[in-house]
């Protein structure tokens, strides 16, 4: 799976929030209002975003409308793992290392994080 620049990840964000058809006019709406792009540009964006297979397009009535043709789990599934290959040589050890030593993770991140290990530790045993 490609990895969508900012640009596109925000709009596939938008789209995906919706959990619906999307129109551009109501992916525009949504957009950070300091970001102020222009219609055509958001459109260009889809276009890629369609290029990809990230998104299909419909005709209702007059408008296109936007589907996510991925999910929006299994982008994050496929990044987290990217991101955990280029930047920390497949550690989640390391990736961990990393949030705890820059004082990222509080007390109740690290409670989380015991109670989920134990969670699929028991999964692992059925």
């Amino acid at each position: 799976m490609k990895r969508l620049p900012d640009s596109e990840l925000e709009i596939m964000m938008i789209i995906w929030d919706y959990n619906k058809p999307v129109t551009r006019f109501e992916i525009e709406e949504r957009l950070e209002k300091e970001k102020k792009l222009s219609p055509t540009t958001i459109l260009s964006f889809l276009s890629r975003l369609q290029e990809k297979g990230f998104v299909e397009v419909r005709k209702s009535g007059k408008n296109n409308v936007y589907l996510a043709s991925v999910e929006r789990e299994d982008y994050r599934k496929a990044e987290s793992r990217n991101v955990l290959k280029r930047l920390y040589q497949n550690s989640a050890r390391n990736f961990l290392a990393a949030l705890y030593d820059g004082d990222s993770l509080s007390g109740e991140d690290l409670r989380e994080l015991e109670e989920y290990i134990s969670e699929k530790r028991r999964d692992q045993g059925k």
